[in-house]
């Protein structure tokens, strides 16, 4: 093979395809996004999409502490990336909730980097056992949106390790990844993409990790140190590093090409393994099984988390008495409107959607009347033009869009392409007849509206666009560019919006032109259309849950505020939400609150209302989910995966999130989550690990082998749990070590191992959890013990350098193991005798 068929091999072909060689037979293997379902290789949002399974989001899952349910959805995961004609998945997520304000929270699983670990590996392994490679993201410190593609993360080497590593380290080390995905970020000063003490040393020499190295898609890096530092494919097409500038530095001298000779063979044995070299071209399909249907509305039941179930007369709200139920109001934007998942590249679209309003009336049937109103909008822009309100000129549903050559200037036709709603985007490698350079195009839409009216039109443009309505400029965003917004990964522009009037029933031409002639890999906008409400929304909804027997409020936020590309910047929930909670508390005593969001929120509301329940985006099946959780069909079997503070001030990254001046400083250092409200003895709204049963669950005295440890040794517990309510449930059980003492600052305790149960009433069962010397270690960065104290004291050889590697330090002394439903609420302790310090590196 050539230096540059090789050098072929470590670049894209396409925005999801790697490169044939064809003298040698090998073909391109196919990638696709991700975390809550396998798109296929195809763009978020942008032409026309194959429908897939749509799992919880990642903090869903999270909220499961449930390592087997991981691997189930891996497994379907895994058949469906094989149905797209797949070969990699670009899952799982295992970035941590470092702040609540993390634009990404949604799709990663947990403050906790054991948790976050743990279930990642269980994944990974179901996935991997259908023939697809995990790629593990983003490494390392990408824990924010801001600047994302250049912020240099300031981590300490002790934080490094014990934290934002750990969950990669246990999707190699116990999942068997067999891809990862570098960051954009710099950590410590240097491009994750070129960074030889993590790409080598650390994840090929420690964890002995054996697949291969991918960028996160148009990631920055020199070509030279990505090379030597252990990169092994540039995504995507075109390249910019590798490729024929991989060739050339070889060449020339600049690479050694052993590198190159590294990173192809890493390739080829990984997709040797998984039997792509022998794959033929397939287009993606949509496959719609019973089966995972009901795994992904088990997974939504999973995760589903009681937050408060106080009583009124007597009597729990949930789940719903439907005895003598006559009517309930269902109010809040995200009750029709329910939202399965976020924004960016997890993006899917689903097989179908349930909304939990549509569910609720399917259920309890006509005998009780369920009522809705909307109580305001949330939008974070205007809604997308609706497949269901336009037409192309031909009748069938979307948009015509005609592709000129050249400028404005140039009528010549190259191709016609059809959008399905108002996000109108075109990318030349995903749309056959598509140039990749200059053109551009007119895109017609014929609008018809339910209700007369005056309606907001809008416009997010990635590229110069003008909108036309019934041949009038009603928005213009060529004549003056204007500023840049956050959507479509922060290409697109603020929105600009105009307000026209809409006859009912009467067909509008809406026409967008654009112009593409500018270097970048999508053109085009989306375009928004909304009615204008002319009376209170909140108003009505108050009368509403006046006039029922109980009001169901579902709050929430949308792929619009919680996506890739930005971070939020309140905790708050967006519109009047609050103010619509507590009006509607006050009129009706027996409301419940829903929350459907990714991320913590603001809850200073919560204890105006009896009962809250955090769904999360729970993933296609989640109207039925709550449904079943909320006629008590189903126990609430999630536990929170991150802490939900009293305000965003008491957090941990407060004061170090998002960044400035280039840099984020990670400076509350190990304190993450848990760990640091403990530590400063903050209150929270509600604790780590914290979700309610319907029913009770004792954690008996525990029973252990040995309460010493040595460095060759594990401590197992066995610890009783009984179901004493009256119906079946799900219990988490936590356990936590806590140092009493420690040579260095720890948290007063962490996470170390977790287990579920499901149990009948009065049924028991008996958890039994190992703990091993690393449980109860600290990373200790500095070598200065072992190479010049330690001799001074012994007498030995200082034969160690000081800048020789850190290592896994365990302090003698007691630890006392906590074990308990949250990190709040121990049941019960054991102590562990450590007797002497043992260095888990000798």
């Amino acid at each position: 093979m050539t230096i540059e068929e090789k050098a072929l091999l470590t670049t894209g072909a396409t925005m999801w395809s790697t490169n044939p060689v064809d003298r040698f037979d090998i073909p391109a293997v196919t990638v696709t996004d991700g975390p809550a379902g396998a798109r296929g290789p195809i763009t978020p949002g942008i032409g026309t999409q194959v429908a897939t399974l749509c799992i919880p989001c990642g903090s869903a899952l999270g909220a499961t502490f449930d390592v087997p349910l991981l691997e189930e959805l891996g497994v379907a995961l895994g058949h469906q990336t094989r149905s797209k004609g797949a070969r990699v998945l670009l899952a799982p997520t295992v970035n941590l909730h470092r702040s609540p304000l993390f634009g990404r929270s949604f799709e990663c699983y947990s403050e906790d980097p054991l948790l976050s670990g743990k279930l990642a590996a269980s994944f990974i392994r179901g996935v991997q056992s259908r023939g697809v490679a995990t790629t593990v993201k983003h490494f390392v410190g990408n824990d924010a949106e801001f600047e994302r593609m250049t912020i240099n993360s300031v981590i300490d080497q002790r934080t490094l390790r014990e934290v934002y590593l750990l969950p990669f380290e246990l999707a190699v080390r116990e999942g068997g990844s067999l891809g990862i995905m570098t960051s954009y970020n710099r950590m410590n000063g240097v491009y994750c993409a070129e960074n030889r003490e993590l790409l080598q040393d650390i994840l090929r020499d420690e964890w002995g990790f054996e697949g291969f190295v991918v960028t996160d898609w148009f990631a920055g890096f020199t070509t030279e140190g990505a090379a030597h530092a252990g990169l092994d494919l540039e995504m995507p097409a075109p390249p910019r590093g590798y490729g024929k500038f991989l060739a050339e530095a070889v060449n020339e001298g600049r690479v050694d090409e052993a590198d190159l000779d590294r990173a192809v063979r890493t390739l080829l044995s990984t997709f040797e393994r998984l039997g792509a070299l022998d794959d033929e071209p397939q287009a993606p399909m949509a496959i719609d099984l019973p089966e995972h249907r009901q795994l992904a509305r088990r997974a939504a039941i999973s995760s589903m988390v009681l937050l408060r179930n106080e009583k009124v007369n007597d009597q729990a709200l949930l789940p719903l008495n439907t005895n003598g139920l006559k009517s309930v109001a269902v109010i809040g934007p995200n009750a029709e409107r329910t939202r399965i998942m976020g924004g960016g590249s997890a993006e899917v679209m689903p097989h179908h959607r349930t909304a939990i309003i549509d569910v609720l009336r399917e259920r309890l049937g006509a005998k009780v009347a369920v009522r809705h109103e909307a109580g305001g909008n949330i939008d974070k822009t205007t809604p997308t033009i609706d497949p269901l309100m336009v037409k192309r000129p031909d009748g069938t549903p979307g948009f015509e869009v005609v592709v000129f050559d050249g400028d404005a200037s140039n009528n010549t036709e190259l191709t016609r392409v059809h959008r399905p709603d108002g996000r109108i985007l075109l990318v030349a490698r995903n749309d056959a007849g598509v140039p990749t350079s200059s053109y551009h195009f007119k895109a017609t839409g014929l609008i018809t509206v339910e209700t007369t009216g005056q309606y907001v039109v809008s416009l997010v443009e990635v590229s110069p666009c003008r909108l036309l309505l019934d041949g009038e400029l009603v928005v213009d965003g060529a004549s003056t560019i204007p500023a840049r917004g956050q959507s479509f990964f922060g290409m697109g522009s603020v929105e600009l919006t105009a307000i026209v009037d809409l006859v009912a029933g009467q067909q509008h031409e809406l026409i967008l032109e654009c112009d593409a002639t500018n270097k970048q890999w999508a053109h085009g906008a989306q375009v928004g259309l909304q009615f204008v409400e002319q009376d209170d929304p909140v108003r009505r909804a108050v009368e509403l849950a006046a006039e029922c027997d109980i009001a169901l409020v579902v709050v929430g936020t949308t792929d619009d505020w919680e996506s890739e590309g930005h971070d939020r910047d309140t905790l708050d929930l967006p519109g009047r939400q609050v103010e619509l909670i507590r009006a509607v508390a006050a009129a009706n005593k027996k409301t419940i609150v829903l929350v459907n969001t990714g991320a913590p929120v603001d809850m200073s509301w919560a204890s105006d209302v009896p009962s809250v329940m955090q769904v999360w985006f729970g993933g296609q099946e989640m109207g039925h989910a709550v449904v079943d959780v909320l006629l008590g069909e189903a126990d609430p079997g999630g536990r929170l995966p991150t802490t939900i503070p009293e305000r965003i001030e008491h957090t941990p990254a407060y004061g170090n999130f998002p960044g400035e001046h280039g840099q984020v400083r990670y400076g509350e250092g190990v304190f993450i989550g848990y760990r640091w409200y403990e530590s400063r003895h903050l209150p929270v709204r509600f604790p780590f690990g914290h979700g309610l049963s319907y029913t009770t669950f004792e954690i008996g005295q525990p029973d252990c082998d040995d309460t010493e440890i040595s460095s060759d040794q594990k401590v197992t517990i066995r610890i009783p749990v009984t179901n004493i309510g009256n119906r079946a449930g799900t219990e988490v059980v936590q356990v936590y070590v806590a140092p009493r003492n420690s040579s260095v600052q720890r948290p007063k305790k962490e996470l170390k191992s977790f287990a579920k149960v499901n149990l009948s009433p009065g049924e028991s069962t008996v958890i039994t959890i190992e703990l091993s010397p690393r449980d109860f270690a600290f990373w200790n960065p500095s070598d200065i013990y072992r190479s010049v104290l330690r001799p001074q004291v012994t007498g030995e050889s200082a034969s160690i350098s000081l800048n020789q590697k850190g290592f896994w330090q365990v302090d003698a002394g007691l630890y006392d193991i906590h074990i308990g439903s949250s990190s709040a609420q121990i049941a019960q302790q054991v102590v562990i005798a450590i007797s002497n310090e043992i260095d888990l590196s000798e």
